[in-house]
């Protein structure tokens, strides 16, 4: 017997080298002192724009069923909910709440794709998942451990199952979102489970168990767009995340390579998907560097956003008015046209996935931010007025360009019979290669906060998350986004 026998006899694990094997060493092993200062920087903007997003997305209509849900089940006061700190509640359900309330707008970032073949060069959502299952946990353990969790813990948790997720998502087969999953709901549980794991202190089997049972609670279909459930597919992916986790914390069996073995979730929910691309690669570089994540402007899909610009920048240049347009005209190949389901928007919800309704709050208000995506300026006259003059047309031109990017042309009529055109630019706004801002980004958490914290509150939210790896409670950031 040699001697790799004789310790695959004394330890099934250590003969493991699959893809789920490959995350767990990674996650069990991953150190703040890991991060790089580029990696680093990235994250801290990654962390500003969730807690951001959620803090906005914690007051939306949709929010009222899950915390009815939650209220209604009562439980052991584990851990806070984002936006309301004197509440505590059951880990899961916390996390149920926070992933829901950071997708409830659709203004998370979004991962950019290596591979060929990923529709628009994106991927998922890869923030909320892992920020949230971190931040939920971080909590639970300080109450357990009876001190703060730091932030140095809270960014090495979020970091790991962050790349995890990415990693996954570049692996599985595009055709995965193509046949109608959301990624971010199904390879975000991944992301949950792998910060989870981290901020639990679990090694590398009880990981590898950890990714094994989340295997099992993947899900999320694309049915579900435009309506309440798209956000809750981001809260069930920390919700499950978090409770795969703490099942395999306390010795739930699973799976060692439910990731690509025969029956895997690679092979189940993605056939022909390669984990060999990835397998050797978390961390090297981390995914949020290269090649990258966008930081969304607008609370809609990232599809939609070189549009929306390409007509804010149109009316900006020519100076045109509002009211000096008479007919519009969106020209795109079907990756931008199929997804965009409505002719009209009546409700917030339809309007992310209606051209008539994206165009005509930049057209009418020269912005698309929260005050914009409510039902109440959806319904108002003058943008159902609008969205009646917006016209959205396949053009097989830009089909033909492929689907690699995002492409449109905006093309405008004023009463007076002039003509204007532009094309969407491909390096969109938000992008790693058109970043926001810092400054831009605090301007995106202020309008978040808006009607919920002081200006000086966000002040004290932006001292914290940039010097994060210096705060010695990351549970103070519940407290600071507390608005009720």
């Amino acid at each position: 017997m040699n001697n790799e026998t004789t310790a695959s006899a004394i330890d099934p694990w250590a003969s493991l080298s699959g893809l789920t094997a490959a995350a767990s060493r990674f996650v069990a092993n991953h150190r703040y002192e890991d991060l790089n200062a580029e990696t680093l920087r990235l994250a801290r903007r990654c962390v500003l724009d969730g807690l951001a997003v959620a803090l906005a997305g914690s007051e939306q209509t949709g929010m009222k069923p899950i915390g009815d849900y939650i209220t209604s089940l009562g439980g052991v006061a584990q851990a806070r909910l984002i936006g309301k700190s004197s509440t505590r509640v059951p880990a899961h359900l916390a996390a149920l709440w926070g992933g829901t309330a950071g997708h409830a707008m659709d203004w998370d970032d979004t991962q950019l794709a290596e591979g060929p073949g990923r529709p628009y060069g994106l991927l998922m959502h890869p923030t909320m998942p892992p920020l949230v299952a971190a931040l939920t946990l971080s909590d639970l353990i300080a109450q357990e451990q009876g001190f703060p969790v730091d932030g140095k813990k809270l960014l090495a948790s979020f970091t790991a199952g962050f790349e995890v997720g990415c990693k996954i998502a570049e692996a599985i087969n595009p055709d995965h979102y193509m046949r109608g999953f959301h990624t971010s709901g199904t390879i975000g549980t991944f992301a949950a489970a792998a910060a989870a794991a981290h901020m639990l202190g679990l090694d590398e089997e009880a990981t590898a168990r950890a990714l094994g049972l989340a295997a099992s609670m993947a899900s999320g279909i694309r049915a579900g767009f435009g309506t309440m459930t798209k956000p809750m597919h981001v809260g069930r992916a920390a919700e499950n995340g978090v409770t795969a986790a703490l099942l395999a914390r306390f010795g739930m069996s699973a799976n060692s390579e439910a990731l690509d073995g025969r029956w895997g979730y690679l092979a189940i929910a993605g056939p022909g998907g390669d984990p060999a691309l990835v397998r050797d690669r978390f961390g090297a570089p981390h995914t949020m560097e290269s090649p990258g994540v966008s930081i969304k402007p607008y609370p809609s899909g990232v599809l939609t956003h070189p549009s929306m610009d390409a007509m804010l920048f149109l009316m900006r240049e020519n100076n045109i008015k509002a009211a000096d347009i008479k007919a519009v005209t969106l020209k795109a190949g079907s990756n931008v046209l199929g997804p965009i389901r409505f002719r009209i928007a009546r409700t917030e919800l339809e309007g992310k996935f209606s051209f008539g309704f994206l165009l005509s709050a930049i057209i009418l208000e020269g912005r698309a931010g929260k005050a914009e995506f409510s039902d109440t300026f959806v319904l108002s006259g003058a943008c159902q007025d609008m969205q009646n003059r917006v016209t959205t047309v396949f053009d097989q031109s830009i089909e033909d360009m492929g689907w690699d990017r995002i492409r449109s042309k905006i093309e405008v009529v004023t009463h007076d019979g002039r003509s204007f055109e532009r094309w969407a630019d491909e390096a969109y706004r938000g992008s790693p290669h058109n970043p926001l801002s810092d400054a831009e980004l605090e301007a995106k958490f202020i309008d978040c906060a808006e009607g919920l914290l002081s200006t000086d509150r966000s002040r004290q939210v932006f001292d914290m998350i940039w010097s994060l790896e210096e705060a010695p409670d990351a549970g103070h950031i519940f407290d600071l986004l507390d608005w009720g």
